[in-house]
């Protein structure tokens, strides 16, 4: 979810809306490869891994939740955090999804890292948010790294939150057939009208990020290219989830959900709510698309819900069945 003191401004512009660069290497010098640097088992049994990725030539932190049985080879389901990479608030620390996936005969992976970045690969370096190749990361290093640790059987599913409800959609098209099924929990997929590109600028500028160094201007074709709703002919063959709120205080939203925190459900009511609003009126957008174009996906449009981690983990647990039915098929 989006930080406090950045949940005010994003929601602030948004409501006010409403009413591939190449990393080079030396001349003779063999290309680096992705990595594992060095991994710990966490005190909940989750494996802390450090994956170095040759693309940002930075160590990344991912948190693997191992499959029931470790011997035994697996799928992967990738889950994203939302506009903070997980710096505040994460699927470990917000949901229940270590108990969640116990049981199950999947190996879960958790990116930390990407804040503000769509989980794209930006064209420029930005001064604040510095080298973005997490397109380049999460679809061709990660994965092998994955498999090879985690005895993976190389088929995958994604899923991300907020933000990262748009970057799912985004990283399916850039590479066909690497994931079998993607989840989208409160995002906004349409970014290339000019709606869509004054939320995303209003995202990367949340985190101090300029998004003309993601795509360039607002003319750029490269805000069409990366705009999964006119590209989402592509997701033909791929299983969809998509799942957004309508702002309106729900059972998520009371002291006791917020785990006793006032300023939480305070934040939950005042800005979550206007920002699960938004998120709503993307997802129809973005069912009548695929209603359109006769692309089936699981829609769930609940009654209520604001922005906020009590609604995800429903949508994580409500969404399994799609994933696993995806990732078991034959």
């Amino acid at each position: 979810m989006f930080g406090r003191a950045v949940g005010v401004r994003v929601v602030v512009a948004v409501l006010g809306l409403l009413a591939g660069a190449v990393v080079g290497v030396p001349a003779g010098a063999a290309p680096a490869t992705a990595r594992v640097e060095d991994q710990r088992v966490e005190p909940d049994h989750t494996i802390d891994v450090g994956v170095y990725s040759p693309a940002m030539d930075i160590v990344t932190r991912v948190r693997v939740l191992r499959a029931a049985d470790p011997k035994a080879p697996a799928p992967t389901l990738y889950l994203l955090n939302g506009v903070g990479g997980g710096s505040d608030g994460n699927w470990l620390d917000r949901t229940d999804v270590v108990e969640f996936f116990k049981d199950k005969q999947v190996n879960v992976v958790i990116p930390f890292g990407g804040a503000g970045s769509y989980f794209a690969d930006w064209r420029t370096d930005d001064p604040v948010l510095g080298k973005q190749r997490w397109a380049t990361f999460l679809t061709k290093e990660l994965p092998p790294v994955i498999d090879a640790e985690f005895h993976g059987t190389g088929t995958n599913a994604i899923a991300g939150l907020s933000m990262a409800g748009t970057s799912v959609f985004q990283l399916a098209l850039s590479e066909p057939g690497l994931y079998r099924a993607i989840g989208s929990y409160s995002g906004c997929v349409r970014t290339s009208d000019i709606r869509g590109q004054a939320i995303v600028r209003t995202v990367v500028g949340s985190r101090l990020g300029n998004a003309a160094n993601m795509w360039g201007p607002p003319t750029d074709p490269a805000w069409s290219a990366n705009d999964p709703y006119l590209h989402a002919e592509a997701l033909r063959g791929t299983d969809v989830y998509i799942s957004s709120g309508t702002g309106i205080p729900g059972p998520y939203d009371t002291i006791d959900a917020a785990k006793g925190d006032p300023t939480q459900l305070t934040m939950q009511l005042l800005f979550g709510a206007g920002l699960e609003a938004v998120t709503n009126l993307c997802t129809m957008q973005l069912r009548d698309r695929l209603q359109t174009l006769g692309i089936p996906a699981t829609v769930d449009l609940r009654p209520d819900g604001t922005h906020s981690w009590g609604y995800w983990e429903q949508d994580m647990h409500k969404s399994w069945p799609v994933f696993e039915a995806a990732l078991n098929r034959a």
